[in-house]
């Protein structure tokens, strides 16, 4: 790591930006054309004294970020004297969500939805408000019980303390991520000097929304009673006139009248590959790729299928995508639908899959069943 950086960012690091793949920066919705090789050794140069790279983390004051964890998880794998694990991310992430965390592995190219690219700090299954940071413990769901419909698999097979490790570097990945795409924008939109008390203050605001995320945990009011048969067919029947109103829970909008995913445009992409449109795919490791709404007859639910996850993902919709927030948030504090709404929505969506035929409505075509 080159220390001078730390005091003078622009000065004393003079390796090529080109040469490793661990000292690449993350131009993706620039164009590349725009950035001159000096700008680019200035962002490499900030990035590698407040970071470290990739394979030798650098935990810089401020970040909460623990050394220890992030030594266990990066860089090559390979086990100590001890019999402790090492190079855990390496071994078991890297080949899907990339070296850098960039999401674009060399298994990426073959999967739906690609793997997560956690540079820009956006995160779709949580507990938290919608544009909030995952809390610890939401991230130890994910690598506990993998994502059901993906090609991200369980991991609670590893220790407790490699789960931690792997946590830890994630969250580092995505910190060094964010705090660099800040800094590119900064940079080259802005024109600015990249300072140490410039980067010091995109560090701090990034860091700022991890250690918010506990506060901002959803925790629903206690929902009504459906302890009878006769109680949870009501609220799934007030969730089912609910899902079909198109002013009010558009739900149908996107997941169609059935709830087969049939609902949408054809042409609707997630935040990581909106940037993709109208640029040339050269500029991008991975090609556009177009998002699916939820077919919820299937029964798989992605971030978890406890009354409470359906709940959330109702509340607070799911970042990143098309799927939008109807609970009260900081930004709309009234909430489009009420608690109970909610709930009643999750009992019906819980139901899709056991509907029976009778209650279908507007049925859709053969073709359209087929793509899903």
């Amino acid at each position: 790591m080159c220390v001078a950086a730390l005091v003078a960012v622009s000065g004393g690091c003079t390796g090529s930006v080109e040469s490793d793949v661990r000292f690449r920066i993350n131009l993706e919705g620039f164009n590349p054309a725009e950035v001159s090789t000096e700008q680019r050794q200035h962002l490499v140069n900030a990035t590698v004294a407040f970071f470290g790279t990739p394979d030798e983390p650098y935990v810089f004051d401020g970040t909460g970020l623990d050394a220890k964890k992030l030594q266990m998880a990066a860089g090559p794998s390979w086990s100590d004297e001890e019999g402790v694990h090492r190079g855990l991310y390496r071994k078991h992430c890297a080949h899907c969500h990339g070296i850098s965390g960039d999401g674009a592995g060399p298994t990426a190219i073959f999967l739906n939805p690609y793997p997560r690219d956690y540079r820009p700090g956006i995160f779709k299954f949580k507990s938290t408000q919608r544009a909030s940071k995952p809390t610890t413990a939401d991230m130890r769901r994910i690598l506990h019980h993998g994502i059901p419909g993906t090609a991200m698999p369980s991991f609670a097979l590893l220790h407790e303390d490699e789960i931690d490790a792997l946590i830890e570097y994630v969250k580092y990945l995505s910190i060094r991520g964010q705090t660099e795409q800040m800094l590119v924008s900064r940079l080259v939109e802005a024109d600015e000097e990249l300072t140490r008390d410039v980067i010091v203050e995109e560090l701090t605001l990034v860091v700022d929304t991890w250690n918010e995320a506990e506060s901002s945990i959803i925790t629903p009011p206690e929902r009504p009673p459906v302890d009878t048969p006769a109680q949870l067919a009501a609220s799934i029947d007030a969730g089912h006139k609910l899902f079909l109103a198109k002013e009010k829970s558009q739900c149908v909008n996107c997941h169609g009248p059935t709830g087969l995913g049939d609902g949408g445009d054809d042409k609707v992409y997630d935040d990581w590959n909106k940037i993709k449109l109208d640029k040339p795919a050269a500029d991008f490791a991975l090609p556009i790729q177009r998002l699916l709404p939820r077919n919820l007859r299937l029964g798989i639910y992605r971030g978890g299928r406890r009354p409470l996850d359906i709940y959330r993902r109702i509340h607070a919709g799911i970042n990143g995508t098309q799927m939008p927030e109807f609970g009260p948030s900081p930004s709309n504090p009234k909430g489009a639908l009420k608690a109970e709404e909610i709930w009643n929505l999750v009992d019906y969506v819980l139901s899709l899959p056991y509907e029976k035929s009778s209650r279908v409505h507007e049925p859709a075509s053969v073709a359209q069943r087929a793509r899903f």
